[in-house]
C-alpha cells in the first residue's frame, strides 16, 4: 500500500481503540517515525496529513530537519531515541521535544544548552532489560522532582519501550504501570505503543504513540523504537 494508505489505516485503528477504551480521539497524537526514511516520503507522509515526526539518531536528523525547513513551521519534531549527553545542545536547537531523557547527566546537559524552554519526557524501564535504557521505576519519581527542578527544562511526561511479547495482552501491565505513575505525578504526556502495540498502549492511556513500520514499511535497520 501507498504511504497515505498506511497512514489512513494506521489512523482507523488509532480511533477503534480510543473507541475502546472511551476517549477523544484528539487525546492521542500519532508521531510517525521516520528513521532511515529519507527527505522526499518525510513529504509525502507530511502531504497525507501527518504533522508529528520523530527521530532516532541526532547526525540523521538534522539535515533532514534542514532540507525541511519550509515545513518547520508545520512540523513538530520529536527526538524518541537514546540521546547522548554530548549531543544535547544540537538536540535542543533541531527538535521540539525530547522523549527519552534517562540519566541525571543528560538533563542537565539539555538545561545548561537550550536556548529555549524545552519539552522533555522522563524514559522509564519498567521491564528492568539490561538492554533497555532509562531510569528504574523505583527512581523515577524522584528523577522528575529533579529535573522538573532544572532551569529552561518542563518535564511534560513519561515514556517506556515495552518488552517484546509473542501476545501483546502480555505487555499491557507495564503500560497500565506507566499511567498510574504518570497520574500520581501530575504529567501530561504517556509515550508509550509502537507499531506493534499501539492500540493496546492507546487503551491503557497513550497520548503519543511512536509508528514506523506500520507507515512506511519493514527496513532491516529499524531499531524497536517505532
Amino acid at each position: 500500500m501507498s504511504i497515505e494508505q498506511n497512514i489512513r489505516d494506521v489512523e482507523l485503528r488509532i480511533s477503534r481503540a480510543c473507541e475502546r477504551a472511551g476517549r477523544r480521539l484528539d487525546e492521542v497524537t500519532l508521531v510517525a517515525v521516520t528513521k532511515n526514511v529519507d527527505v522526499s516520503t518525510i513529504e509525502e507522509a507530511f502531504n497525507a496529513g501527518i504533522r508529528n515526526f520523530g527521530e532516532s539518531r541526532v547526525q540523521e536528523a538534522k539535515p533532514k530537519i534542514e532540507q525541511l525547513y519550509h515545513l518547520r513551521s508545520q512540523i513538530t519534531w520529536h527526538m524518541v531515541g537514546h540521546l547522548q549527553s554530548n549531543k544535547a545542545e544540537t538536540a535542543t536547537n533541531i527538535f521540539d521535544i525530547i522523549h527519552s531523557v534517562d540519566s541525571m547527566k543528560l538533563a542537565e546537559s539539555i538545561s545548561k544548552h537550550t536556548q529555549k524552554q524545552m519539552p522533555v519526557l522522563i524514559e522509564v524501564n519498567i521491564s528492568g532489560e539490561e538492554t533497555k535504557g532509562g531510569f528504574p521505576l523505583s527512581e523515577t519519581r524522584e528523577a522528575v522532582g529533579y529535573i522538573r527542578n532544572l532551569p529552561a527544562i518542563e518535564v511534560q511526561g513519561l515514556m517506556t519501550i515495552a518488552p517484546r511479547a509473542g501476545d501483546v495482552e502480555e505487555i499491557r501491565h507495564v503500560f497500565s504501570q506507566l499511567r498510574h505513575l504518570r497520574d500520581k505525578l501530575g504529567l501530561k504526556h504517556l509515550s508509550i505503543g509502537m507499531t506493534d502495540d499501539f492500540e493496546v498502549a492507546i487503551e491503557e492511556g497513550a497520548t503519543l504513540v511512536r509508528i514506523g513500520r506500520a507507515i512506511f514499511g519493514e527496513n532491516k535497520h529499524m531499531r524497536r523504537k517505532e
